[in-house]
């Protein structure tokens, strides 16, 4: 069932993910599926730019559906994660600071699918800003296969230990299923305070 999300304020979604496609063919094809539900939906796909990978799995999934994709790229990857040529756009930037800062203000919401050191660098960069109260859009774990469950039970070890607070913790949110997560962030309310509010936050 096609759900309206795009009627309230999902219009576009980032997409963190790997540029290689792993050897879960599961993932491979949930990733597919999640650029068909965003294409369904009408919202609007913000990722990497490449065609390799569970990147291009997105975008062909999106593509093929009549989907509104955009690729952000830094100029010196151009070469090395070989652009997608189909794109309805694509954005040069000049490194990859500007690449995520470019996504982030394109983009009312953000998922992260599996991937290797870039999708966590780009997934906790766009989290801590969320924590500093530099934005306040829905963050979502597309956890396929269970790929991610070792890393939530070391967020979660965080809050246990004392390094951080339950209510950042709750600024994720996490689901298996494609269709699920889109609801849980269409249903998202981001926190009234930032982190650093007061001097004893954590």
């Amino acid at each position: 069932m096609i759900k309206n999300y795009s009627s309230n304020k999902l219009k576009s979604i980032a997409v963190f993910c790997g540029s290689n496609t792993g050897s879960n063919e599961k993932i491979i094809k949930q990733s597919y599926a999640l650029g068909v539900h965003l294409a369904q939906n009408d919202i609007k796909l913000v990722f990497g730019g490449s065609k390799l990978g569970l990147m291009g799995q997105v975008a062909n999934g999106a593509l093929d559906h009549g989907g509104l994709v955009y690729g952000v790229i830094p100029q010196f990857l151009k070469s090395k994660e070989i652009v997608h040529t189909q794109l309805t756009n694509l954005v040069t930037t000049k490194d990859m600071h500007e690449r995520k800062l470019k996504m982030q203000e394109m983009s009312d919401g953000f998922i992260m699918l599996p991937g290797g050191f870039g999708t966590l660098e780009e997934f906790f960069e766009i989290l801590t800003w969320a924590q500093l109260g530099l934005h306040h859009k829905p963050i979502g774990i597309l956890n396929s296969e269970g790929y991610f469950d070792d890393l939530l039970k070391m967020i979660k070890a965080m809050v246990e230990s004392g390094f951080l607070k339950q209510e950042n913790l709750n600024l994720i949110v996490v689901s298996k299923n494609e269709s699920s997560l889109l609801e849980k962030m269409h249903l998202f309310v981001p926190p009234n305070k930032p982190k650093w509010i007061t001097k004893n936050q954590t």
